[in-house]
């Protein structure tokens, strides 16, 4: 399997980023769409189409990316030997962080769906921030390795 490993490194490596970069936009997208959702007139056919496009969005891009990422990435760092590594472990702490808001999301886009609607436009936008920060404390973590 090591073998098979190395020979397909690159477009493994290819694919993680190409994953990473979609779960990112999704990350990105959806609490716009949350935003957008809750100022439209709650029970309306606004709203349900809202609720469609957040199911689709979580359904057809931020749920298989996030998978592929993890799968792909683990494979990865076992190939390189990073398991054992401090600047992975911070990596994979900050991706447990982004998973565990993914989920939130998730848990969010339901409560959304079911007509509650706990959260301010303005909160949102503030979540909004967070996958930005863990890309950018990742990508150092990965480019510089700094422990």
């Amino acid at each position: 399997m090591t073998e098979t490993i190395a020979l397909l490194y690159f477009w493994l490596k290819s694919a993680h980023i190409i994953f990473v970069i979609f779960w990112m936009a999704g990350l990105f997208m959806l609490p716009r769409f949350f935003v957008y959702h809750q100022e439209s007139p709650e029970g309306s056919e606004e709203a349900q189409r809202w609720v469609e496009r957040e199911r689709r969005l979580v359904r057809i891009i931020l749920n298989p990316s996030m998978v592929i990422v993890w799968v792909v990435g683990l494979l990865l760092a076992w190939h390189i030997s990073a398991l054992s590594e401090g600047w992975f472990h911070a990596k994979l702490l900050a991706v447990l962080g982004l998973s565990a808001y993914h989920g939130w999301m998730i848990g969010y886009a339901k409560k959304l769906a079911a007509g509650e609607r706990p959260l301010g436009g303005k909160k949102l936008r503030i979540l909004n921030e967070v996958p930005g920060i863990a890309a950018a404390i990742i990508v150092i973590l990965v480019v510089a390795k700094p422990f």
